[in-house]
């Protein structure tokens, strides 16, 4: 990626949640979640993040054009729990996305494993021999002038799993990118993080962070 085709928004940091161990923000589309190579890439949401909360740390990631709810910890203690919640797939994510054609059923659950494309990365694709496993569940919503609006709740955590998935079904995110034909006419990649659930480092309590969808 160039400097020319990295142009991430000015918005400002928009705080979902703050405590003395955790901070939840709504991460805009476009934005890098930590830095790329280059110094065209050091923008991202982690040095947004840093800026204020000088102590705030990595958990997770989104990718550029995904929208919604991140995770950071503001302890090493913090960061370590929410680690394991999420290595341990403890923690529970929704998104909403909104996808090409008409979806059929109302329900399903997408059992397809997955691996880098390493001619082409950081594109991932299915692969059935050194594929890992990744597993979506999802929920129809709308059906609008030949898109659907979709629910998903992936079961694990691959790169790209969503997008991956939504393709692999017939069914491309509206403005993916990588793994769609008509990135070009939508103003974004229709897929947001709409919520996080996990248990709170202090106490264990669980506890859930939502972001409303801009789309």
């Amino acid at each position: 990626m160039t400097s020319s085709d990295y142009n991430p928004p000015s918005d400002p940091l928009n705080v979902i949640h703050e405590d003395a161990e955790l901070l939840l923000v709504a991460k805009p589309c476009g934005l890098l979640s930590v830095p790329g190579k280059g110094e065209h890439l050091s923008d991202c949401l982690l040095a947004r993040v840093q800026q204020v909360f000088p102590t705030a740390l990595l958990v997770h990631r989104l990718d550029r054009d995904t929208s919604g709810v991140m995770v950071f910890a503001l302890t090493k203690s913090a960061q370590r729990h929410l680690g394991l919640q999420f290595e341990r797939r403890h923690t529970k994510k929704t998104y909403i996305a909104i996808v090409a054609g008409e979806v059929e059923g109302k329900t399903g659950e997408i059992h397809l494993p997955m691996v880098v494309d390493w001619p082409n990365r950081p594109l991932q694709h299915v692969n059935f021999e050194r594929g890992k496993q990744a597993v979506t569940q999802w929920r129809r919503g709308a059906v609008k002038d030949g898109t659907t609006r979709m629910r998903l709740y992936p079961q694990t955590g691959r790169s790209h799993q969503l997008r991956v998935h939504m393709q692999a079904l017939g069914h491309p995110i509206l403005g993916d990118p990588f793994y769609s034909e008509n990135a070009g006419e939508y103003p974004r990649m229709m897929l947001h993080a709409e919520s996080l659930k996990l248990r709170h480092p202090q106490g264990g309590k669980s506890v859930e962070f939502k972001a409303k969808p801009p789309f």
